[in-house]
């Protein structure tokens, strides 16, 4: 799960953007790895909380679309709540997070006639 909060700092505005996952994840270490931070595995580990959620909150700047995957133990894996997904040239696709406060997520059920 993605939640997101549009906030004004003194450098300007930001969307602060936290990255969940359930408490059914099993791992012993979850990181954060994209664009954002230049697809380093180890620089935004998750962390657990005390209702056993994975998570990690950065500060991004608004307005843009970050790619981005979780690697767990050592393998990666997307979040199935992310705005888009993207192919990546390694034969699977990487998440996307948008931080246009105006972004509104398509699901298939809001195109069904």
């Amino acid at each position: 799960m993605i939640r997101k909060t549009f906030i004004e700092t003194e450098q300007g505005p930001v969307a602060r953007v936290t990255f969940s996952l359930p408490e059914s994840t099993w791992a012993d270490t979850i990181y954060v790895v994209g664009d954002f931070n230049h697809w380093n595995y180890t620089s935004h580990p998750m962390q657990r909380t005390r209702d056993g959620t994975w998570e990690a909150t950065l500060d991004l700047e608004v307005g843009r679309t970050y790619q981005f995957r979780y690697r767990r133990d050592g393998e990666w894996m997307n979040d199935n709540q992310a705005d888009a997904y993207v192919h990546n040239p390694y034969g699977s696709d990487n998440s996307v997070v948008s931080t246009d406060p105006n972004f509104k997520q398509y699901r298939d059920e809001q195109i069904r006639t």
